[in-house]
């Protein structure tokens, strides 16, 4: 038996080593998505258009301008000198958010009164409209302190009622910075991971079929289950390579830390691709081409990155969605990756996550082999 696996294991690498395009796909792509991933994916928002109506024209309108324009949040798209080509820039895109200095702020400020700054934002975009708002709510409230404590400076005295106010010390654990990379590039390694071993396990039993060497290996003594073992095996030792290739490239080249233990990031990443193998031979069970493959992939694998929490949290799905993500072994990985990465916990902590995954590989491991015994009978 092991003498079969060997020699179909030999199979498989040497058939890699021929073919030069599958060793090119195997590296250079992930490098490169790693790169464009790790600088396009962000939460973050820069440079946001804007578009300025200021209707009272003080030192002081023109210091909560400047205070936008110091910030690299925002850029000046426009300056306009009525509200309706405020309303024009945004309906038109030219800017994201328009910021209109009502007449008589300054005067309000100086009585110790609060004083409105009304802002439209286009919505088309939720997600980049809420967080410039975030973005104008943050300068606006540093702008009016500074001016509330300059103000009692010069006139002795603090003006308006006193108020109650709570203070907040914060303190950002495992990512001080809120640097958004070092919640993605963790990330992208099980994405790419999983996207490479599910396209190289779908294809394999699909492109034997096709070539119609699959009938010839079926007269030979292997067993269906050797012929498993020997035709994921090399894959999934290509794919931890890979995966490795990419952890690593994206930890130097991005300055994500680790703070883990290298064995339990080990493990993790050997029960994910298990799991990602199962899939991938479940593909190659149904489909006959390597056309149909390909399309099956999209079908699998884009709700896969959907429910897995990799960009959307999973307490914000319905109900329903959330049961089912625990089919998902990209689900579980993205947990246990996140935390050797960024908060060094040990299998004490990451147990659920390990044991979700190896459940879910075995089972469709065996659904896999079940469904390849009868396809070949």
């Amino acid at each position: 038996m092991l003498g079969r696996i060997y020699h179909l294991l030999l199979k498989e690498l040497l058939q890699l080593r021929r073919d030069r395009s599958a060793r090119f796909r195997l590296l250079i792509p992930p490098l490169i998505q790693m790169l464009l991933f790790g600088y396009a994916a962000t939460f973050e928002v820069f440079n946001v258009g804007m578009v300025v109506l200021d209707q009272d024209q003080t030192q002081e309108s023109r210091a909560l301008v400047a205070s936008f324009l110091h910030s690299s949040r925002f850029k000046l798209a426009t300056v306009t000198s009525n509200r309706a080509q405020v309303q024009d820039a945004v309906e038109t895109s030219t800017a994201q958010v328009g910021i209109v200095v009502p007449p008589g702020f300054a005067g309000l400020l100086r009585a110790g009164w609060a004083s409105p700054v009304q802002v439209l934002v286009d919505g088309t975009n939720s997600n980049t409209a809420l967080i410039a708002l975030g973005y104008v709510n943050q300068i606006c409230a540093g702008f009016g302190q500074i001016y509330a404590l300059d103000l009692a400076q010069r006139t002795g005295r603090a003006l308006g009622k006193p108020m109650v106010n709570v203070q907040l010390q914060e303190r950002y654990w495992y990512n001080p910075n809120l640097n958004s990379r070092w919640f993605f590039i963790p990330g992208l390694i099980g994405t790419l991971g999983l996207v490479s071993i599910v396209n190289l396990t779908a294809f394999a039993i699909v492109r034997e079929r096709e070539v119609g060497t699959l009938e010839q290996l079926l007269v030979t003594p292997i067993q269906p289950v050797e012929f498993i073992i020997g035709k994921t095996l090399p894959f999934f030792l290509i794919g931890l390579f890979e995966v490795s290739i990419v952890a690593v490239f994206g930890m130097l080249w991005f300055d994500v830390p680790f703070k883990g233990n290298p064995l339990v990031l080990l493990l993790g990443i050997c029960l994910f691709l298990l799991s990602g193998l199962a899939i991938g031979l479940l593909i190659s069970t149904v489909c006959k081409t390597q056309q149909q493959a390909f399309s099956s992939n999209f079908f699998v694998l884009n709700p896969m990155f959907i429910l897995s929490g990799f960009s959307f949290p999973i307490a914000s799905m319905p109900p329903a969605l959330q049961w089912l993500t625990y089919l998902n072994p990209l689900r579980y990985f993205l947990v246990v990756v996140r935390a050797t990465y960024l908060k060094g916990v040990g299998l004490e902590v990451l147990w659920p996550q390990m044991l979700g995954m190896a459940g879910l590989g075995l089972s469709l491991l065996t659904l896999a082999v079940l469904r390849l015994h009868k396809s070949l009978d």
